[in-house]
């Protein structure tokens, strides 16, 4: 079969397996039955060096679970040697699926903490096993691989919840606290900014590294998956994957979760009809651009007006001041957020950083009559257990994690394409570039990982 058949036919089956979604039922955010008190969680960690080592860590400072299996392609790498120490007792394996077949009746929960094109397979081949997913931002590597996971989760009943840890903080409930209390109304434009420098930042490619000695400890043909394999390089293992397209979603997958998450839920804004490259600096046809505007437009929901939401990356690459904060000297935040209101105009943070109202005279005037946020909630990765056991809802289980995860998905291919890209949202597809709907799917699996993509 020609490369251009294989790939329509993969395309085809990628829709198909998406578009099932739809005839799920609802999505489970709890378990079923209640552990009863003293009970922790059995969980197994996939991915334990770098981010999944603070996983680890801050697991256990919960109280709630029992690391019992660990997985790791450089399983006995250096960076994932503080994992092991701390639990020397805990069996590692370095294939996620020998884990499995091995240990899979001694967890019930699985953290997942691996580069993002590795997300969905492993994550589907956990539900697929009735096994509660952990799942680091962002859900995955492409729009469509979100569609099975959200369809995945929905049959499977499992509790999910999508590593944008300030969902589960102070953000979260003053957010939904001020929409309540209708201080947060009739948003018109959203500017999201994260102007911190990022691994790739100064690079420059024309191709992949011609490769150096792969390491004793690390398995680089499991490392790929599904993806075809390229020599090895520090530029991509253990860390600076997330630069490239065909590994990692750039700035958008590693800071977009942290920034939209609580204004894409509570303005339910969905998925936008257009998205359009306002700027790109430095475009390349393997690595992210040096900095970009990205503009995306939503349309129109029940009794909201639409919306634009604009993205700034790049270290010097800044939004525009409010006009409330005009000749305001001296503003050197990073990463965060304006939100334009009919009323009011909000500058927030990431993560778990709270909203404030600009100008800051504004703020101290309306603080007697500001909405209070109650203290004792769970943070997210206390939620995640608590929901395994019965205890709690999750607050960014797949389906409500999924979408917010699709819109930088869609950056992506924007920021990789350029131009102006005309987006159905009911029929999930790009109406003007079948490039555009290509990358929708992200590409064929190479032999061995077929299965994963059958729907």
């Amino acid at each position: 079969m020609s490369n251009s058949s294989s790939r329509r036919r993969f395309i085809t089956t990628s829709l198909a397996a998406g578009a099932a979604l739809a005839l799920t039922p609802s999505r489970l955010v709890c378990a079923a039955e209640v552990a009863h008190p003293g009970r922790k969680l059995k969980v197994a960690f996939i991915g334990i060096g770098n981010r999944g080592n603070d996983l680890i860590k801050t697991f256990r400072d919960t109280g709630l679970v029992e690391p019992v299996a660990f997985a790791d392609v450089d399983l006995l790498g250096a960076h994932t040697a503080e994992s092991r120490q701390l639990y020397p007792d805990v069996p590692g394996f370095q294939d996620f699926r020998e884990m499995f077949a091995k240990m899979g009746d001694k967890f019930e929960a699985v953290i997942i903490a691996t580069p993002d094109f590795s997300h969905f397979i492993i994550a589907l081949h956990a539900m697929a096993q009735g096994k509660h997913v952990y799942l680091e931002k962002p859900l995955a590597h492409s729009f469509h691989e979100v569609e099975v996971l959200m369809a995945q989760a929905a049959r499977s009943g499992v509790v999910t919840q999508m590593g944008n840890q300030g969902h589960s903080g102070s953000n979260y409930h003053q957010f939904k606290a001020w929409q309540e209390a209708g201080l947060i109304a009739d948003v018109t434009r959203i500017d999201m900014f994260m102007n911190s420098p990022r691994r790739w930042h100064g690079w420059q490619v024309d191709g992949f590294p011609a490769g150096e000695p792969v390491p004793a400890t690390l398995d680089w043909d499991l490392w790929h998956l599904h993806k075809a394999v390229h020599p090895f390089s520090k530029r991509l293992h253990p860390g600076d994957w997330r630069g490239w397209f065909n590994y990692g979603n750039g700035a958008f997958g590693d800071w977009g979760p942290h920034i939209l998450d609580t204004c894409h839920r509570f303005l339910e804004l969905g998925l936008p009809h257009t998205i359009e490259a306002v700027k790109r600096d430095g475009p390349n046809e393997f690595i992210y651009p040096q900095a970009t505007t990205i503009l995306f437009d939503f349309a129109a929901r029940p009794g909201r007006p639409p919306v634009e939401v604009f993205w700034y990356d790049g270290v010097e690459n800044r939004p525009p001041l409010p006009p409330e904060m005009a000749g305001k000297a001296g503003f050197t935040q990073k990463n965060g957020k304006f939100i334009y209101s009919k009323k009011l105009t909000f500058l927030g943070g990431t993560h778990s950083e709270t909203l404030r109202i600009v100008p800051e005279d504004k703020m101290r005037e309306m603080a007697p009559t500001l909405p209070r946020i109650k203290a004792g909630f769970s943070d997210h990765f206390q939620n995640f257990a608590l929901a395994c056991l019965g205890r709690e809802e999750t607050k960014s289980p797949f389906h409500v994690a999924g979408p917010l995860t699709q819109v930088f998905l869609l950056g992506v291919i924007t920021q990789r394409l350029g131009g102006r890209l005309e987006f159905d949202p009911v029929a999930k597809r790009f109406t003007n570039s079948d490039r555009a709907n290509e990358l929708l799917a992200g590409g064929p699996p190479r032999v061995g990982w077929e299965s994963y993509y059958r729907g």
